[in-house]
């Protein structure tokens, strides 16, 4: 066979060595250096964060469960990593426990006076960055949500031991991380105009790397929540001042505090997929798309013959695009809140219906122009438009498993960097409904799934995932998610194709540069990598390739017959496995 792609694994990863001392990455991470696999014997947390990653570390060695190293994870984060995640968030959760798997929706919601022109002026779309910094564009926050279910039902440490790193942090002040310090000087010009610059602009310039930054607002916050518990965040002082922050100019939001204290996290039922006989792949579904698009991936790719294939054939990442086109154009027709639209999730991952969709891959031969979303089968009501809509990055994923099995794979998320700019009580607030298609309907009038309505859940692309082995359904595999937009549901995909197909450990999987075709056009590889070799070879098929950022966050876990754990953490961010 040929050899197109001119790079191995380890190769890439040698390159990416170098590429580390010479480029940054465009967000301003710390480059592609490579992190080694880390392995573990009882219980491991893979997160986004050194400290918050140790804080979970802290509640597995003093007995805690998963559930409470999570927690603690998730709220460190809030203070070391505030531009992708925190209090004023949501999130999405695998569990798997004692009872099986189960999967929690910590979506945002909309208002109950959010109408389907919430983003409208004057018949027209408002432009994106003025949508994200108006109060319209901040939901109820999920986050507390999905902490209290998780500690009500596996959380064995002290609630307020759980907050103790987190306070720590914030009262004390950590040393400003390379990647922090770039994307505040990133998103400088923004947040000058809106009431983070107090916080992330001190007398007027960003703050800089390897400076101690304390936030005392922040941390009056957390000890509020040790004190009162999780539900303080919904009522009273935290609450009034969240909706003091959406209620200012410009473009006032209508978020109210019974909006915040109706607001409940949803447990669903995962959404699962069978790969080639041997693996399980499960994730999250409606209102997310993550498990349906990695699902479709996943299941078009595996009506090919993969034997042979490596990670250097070109065909092999031809098929992995052209099944991306044809997921991502379902994805942008189907998926929405489940509880207010009907999503045909079974017929989408049907495998009758992708032996269909899959008729329309040639081996040797790109398709040209977009593609149309399928007819799945068990499609209830009306036939809606497609929203290609896509979503920002301001996102984080934590992996973590304990010594009795315990198992979660979170992905959390404030939306664009440093969410909508507004603060309240010490932390930044979302900009999740921009998520939301700006238009209800289509060019001709069709009503558009993911439009904005009272109470509604905005579409994500959020993938938390866990794989088990279908002979050995009782016990996970995989636990595997990332940040990155609405390309999280390739970086899951691409990631998972490594561990089984390809049979790469965590860390080389994820470290592999990345391929996109969300159908918006050709082929994008990601930029900076050394992929000369595998643009010749798939444009030797037919694709019209083009180059760009592609910062994901993987943080996987893999569990061993055996129980022994590997764990490996993305090369493009500052994020960490550690384990015993």
């Amino acid at each position: 066979m040929r050899v197109w792609f001119g790079w191995t694994i380890a190769g890439l990863l040698t390159a990416g060595a170098a590429m580390a001392q010479t480029k940054a990455d465009p967000e301003g991470e710390s480059g592609f250096a490579p992190k080694p696999v880390v392995a573990a014997e009882r219980h491991m947390v893979a997160a986004a964060h050194p400290l918050a990653a140790e804080a979970g570390l802290a509640m597995l060695r003093a007995g805690g469960s998963a559930a409470d190293a999570a927690i603690a994870t998730l709220l460190a984060l809030t203070v070391v990593e505030p531009q992708s995640s925190g209090l004023g968030g949501g999130a999405f959760a695998l569990v798997h426990g004692p009872d099986g798997l189960t999967s929690w929706d910590a979506r945002e919601t909309a208002p109950a006076a959010a109408m389907p022109e919430l983003f409208l002026e004057g018949g027209e779309p408002l432009p994106f960055l003025e949508a994200v910094a108006s109060g319209r564009s901040v939901g109820v926050p999920g986050l507390m949500r999905l902490i209290e279910a998780l500690y009500t039902r596996h959380g064995k440490l002290p609630w307020g031991r759980l907050l103790a790193p987190a306070i720590q942090l914030a009262e004390r002040g950590f040393s400003v991380s390379p990647r922090l310090a770039a994307s505040v000087a990133r998103s400088a010009g923004r947040l000058a105009a809106s009431d983070a610059a107090a916080v992330f602009l001190p007398g007027g310039r960003p703050l800089a790397e390897g400076e101690s930054f304390r936030q005392p607002a922040l941390a009056e916050t957390l000890r509020t929540l040790a004190a009162e518990g999780p539900g303080a965040f919904y009522e009273g002082a935290i609450a009034e001042a969240i909706i003091a922050a959406v209620g200012r100019e410009p473009r006032p939001g209508a978020l109210s505090l019974d909006d915040l204290a109706a607001y409940q996290a949803v447990e669903r039922e995962p959404v699962c997929l069978d790969f080639r006989d041997r693996w399980r792949v499960c994730g999250m579904g409606p209102p997310s798309s993550g498990a349906t698009t990695v699902g479709q991936i996943l299941g078009l790719m595996e009506r090919f013959d993969l034997a042979g294939l490596t990670v250097e054939s070109p065909r092999l990442w031809h098929l992995f695009a052209e099944s991306s086109r044809l997921a991502y154009a379902d994805r942008a027709r189907f998926l929405a809140d489940p509880d207010q639209v009907s999503v045909p999730v079974k017929g989408l991952l049907f495998r009758d219906y992708l032996a269909e969709r899959a008729r329309l891959i040639s081996l040797v031969q790109a398709a040209e122009g977009k593609a149309e979303a399928g007819d799945p089968p068990w499609r209830e009501g009306r036939q809606m438009a497609p929203d290609a809509g896509l979503t920002s990055a301001g996102t984080t994923h934590l992996s973590v498993i304990d010594e009795s099995g315990l198992a979660l794979s979170i992905t959390a998320s404030i939306e664009t960097a440093f969410g909508s700019g507004r603060m309240a009580a010490g932390f930044l607030l979302n900009n999740q409904l921009t998520d939301f298609s700006f238009r209800p309907t289509g060019a001709d009038g069709t009503p558009i799934a993911n439009a904005p309505a009272p109470g509604k859940r905005p579409r994500s692309s959020m993938a938390p995932s866990i794989v088990y082995w279908t002979a050995r359904p009782s016990q996970p595999h995989l636990l595997v998610g990332s940040p990155g937009g609405s390309r999280i549901p390739e970086y899951v995909a691409q990631s998972l194709l490594g561990l089984t197909v390809l049979r790469l450990d965590p860390a080389e999987a994820a470290a592999l540069p990345h391929i996109s075709q969300r159908n918006r056009g050709g082929v994008v590889l990601e930029e900076g990598r050394g992929l000369g070799e595998m643009r010749e070879g798939l444009q030797a098929l037919g694709h019209d390739v083009s180059e760009a950022p592609m910062t994901s966050g993987l943080h996987i876990i893999r569990i061993g017959l055996d129980g022994e754990l590997e764990g490996g953490a993305d090369p493009r961010r500052e994020g960490v496995a550690l384990g015993d």
